[in-house]
């Protein structure tokens, strides 16, 4: 029972974080701050205000008074999963803190109530210990995961014991969770593929066969240069090959290996495969060398076990009818933190997108989306979104400097890795989905359509090889559609005045109309 009143209990900070009103934090908060867990902070906690009506922002959840509750674990683990669904980061965490008589306890207080059981299955699921409870007799099931407020499987398989169904999408190896946030919610990755359908539809063949070559090789380029490489052209040219077939190989740490070497290309002086040594992205002080990290990557002990984490994750997902976009947000930002490889990971990443999303079926006739071409576009955007976890996980992560100016881990950290929620991740890759659909793949067929038409048009007024029509385009891109003098005194000299008008007309009427 609580011994204070919720006035006296209210506070406007917690950990840090500003409160918008009087309120008692509640829920995984509280478990948190009482237990005193070393977990980042979920990016939206819950409060009990003083107020009588329901508030939220961004980063708070503010129930009404009238929700208060007991301040005891039960009350507040019921709380969270009613209210903020499923964090596996917190929960494990909270389950190796507690003796398991508390959880016993809280269990068998409500043996048959849905949160009760999810609470027993979740305990077990995490912990892989049983609780001294007997299995549950004929009771309705409930689902692990409630899929009003976080993505989940269609359908799980049951456990009779706790009569829950495991709709979780990964496995205990790895399971980072997505909330059904508004941005996402208003989103429809079905919709999107539609819509990319129709654009494809009523476009001829050979355009979308250009448009295809012309958006691979740019993302190609693209992932390199996020990495500030300038790869030779039969490098890029491999990469696009790796891009194109994503979907078409079935993923396991031995493809992800020989993707590695494909994106490295030169391999004397780089470690191929998994991790033998601990690793970090960051800098080195300019004087003493010592590891100035920004992120430190998961121990390589744990790399085995957590690399396979995502490849059951990616396939269990997609079977399971996950939604594409938020699948490949999760298992592609997933990877890239834990970093399992020496070199190459970021362009990993990035083709474990391409992967997740043929997979489910929401990229059109083999046409490669240019996620790299649009992350690029938004690098500082996509730097903000890897930093919403990696920047917080900083903190609690114990290292030391190695002789070697490497850092070496000296606390368990494989569960940071295995569990984070991956909301922010899924709206910024559905945004990159959507720019593409929306307005990258239409403007290059839009291109290519008017640059065969002012082709077509050139030959009609002037027979010109081919060099030096691409030549004269260039001149009018250049000139905003108009040939300089330059241009009129040296290479198209032998252009006639009326010829001259016809050819800038046909440019505005086809390529000019673009702007």
């Amino acid at each position: 029972m609580n011994v204070l009143s919720l006035e006296e209990r209210a506070v406007t900070a917690f950990h840090g974080r500003s409160i918008p009103e009087l309120a008692w934090p509640a829920g995984y908060a509280q478990l948190i701050d009482k237990y005193e867990l070393s977990v980042p902070l979920p990016p939206r906690l819950t409060a009990i205000s003083v107020k009588y009506r329901k508030s939220e922002t961004d980063i708070w959840q503010l129930l009404g008074s009238r929700s208060d509750i007991p301040d005891t674990l039960g009350a507040h683990l019921t709380l969270a999963l009613k209210w903020e669904g499923v964090d596996l980061g917190v929960l494990k965490a909270l389950f190796d803190a507690l003796d398991p008589s508390e959880l016993t306890g809280v269990v068998v207080a409500q043996p048959k109530s849905a949160y009760g059981r999810r609470i027993w299955f979740l305990y077990e699921w995490l912990t892989d210990d049983r609780l001294p409870i007997e299995d549950l007799g004929k009771v309705a099931s409930v689902p692990a995961v409630d899929p009003k407020v976080q993505f989940a499987l269609d359908e799980g398989e049951l456990s009779v014991r706790h009569k829950v169904v495991d709709n979780l999408p990964g496995t205990p190896s790895f399971c980072p969770l997505v909330r059904r946030s508004p941005a996402i919610q208003a989103a429809d990755w079905r919709a999107l593929s539609d819509e990319a359908r129709s654009v494809l539809g009523r476009t001829h063949p050979d355009v979308i066969r250009r448009a295809g070559g012309f958006l691979l090789l740019a993302d190609s380029s693209a992932s390199f240069q996020i990495e500030g490489e300038q790869p030779s052209k039969s490098r890029l040219e491999r990469w696009g090959y790796a891009i194109r077939d994503a979907g078409h190989r079935a993923l396991s740490v031995d493809e992800l290996v020989r993707l590695q070497q494909v994106v490295i290309g030169d391999t004397r002086f780089v470690q191929i495969g998994l991790r033998a040594e601990d690793g970090f992205v960051g800098m080195h002080d300019r004087r003493t060398q010592e590891p100035i990290p920004d992120h430190i990557d998961a121990r390589p002990e744990d790399l085995p076990d957590l690399v396979e984490g995502v490849i059951d994750f990616v396939d269990r997902g997609s079977k399971g009818g996950v939604d594409p976009v938020v699948l490949a947000a999760a298992a592609a930002f997933g990877f890239v933190y834990i970093h399992p490889f020496q070199d190459g990971n970021g362009r990993l990443h990035r083709w474990l997108i391409h992967h997740v999303l043929a997979l489910g079926g929401l990229v059109p006739n083999d046409v490669v989306f240019p996620v790299s071409s649009v992350i690029l576009d938004r690098i500082s955007e996509y730097k903000e979104v890897l930093e919403s976890y990696s920047k917080p996980l900083l903190p609690l992560i114990d290292w030391q400097a190695t002789e070697t100016y490497n850092v070496r881990v000296t606390n368990d950290t494989a569960d940071y890795y295995r569990y984070f929620d991956a909301t922010r991740h899924a709206e910024f890759l559905y945004s990159c989905v959507e720019q593409t659909i929306r307005r990258n793949l239409p403007a290059e067929v839009s291109y290519l359509e008017a640059f065969d038409e002012f082709e077509a048009g050139l030959q009609r007024i002037v027979d010109f090889p081919a060099p030096l029509a691409e030549l004269l385009k260039k001149f009018l891109d250049s000139n905003e559609g108009r040939l300089s003098k330059r241009a009129l005194t040296r290479e198209f000299t032998e252009l006639s005045e009326d010829e001259v008008v016809r050819i800038e007309r046909l440019y505005e009427e086809t390529l000019g109309r673009l702007d």
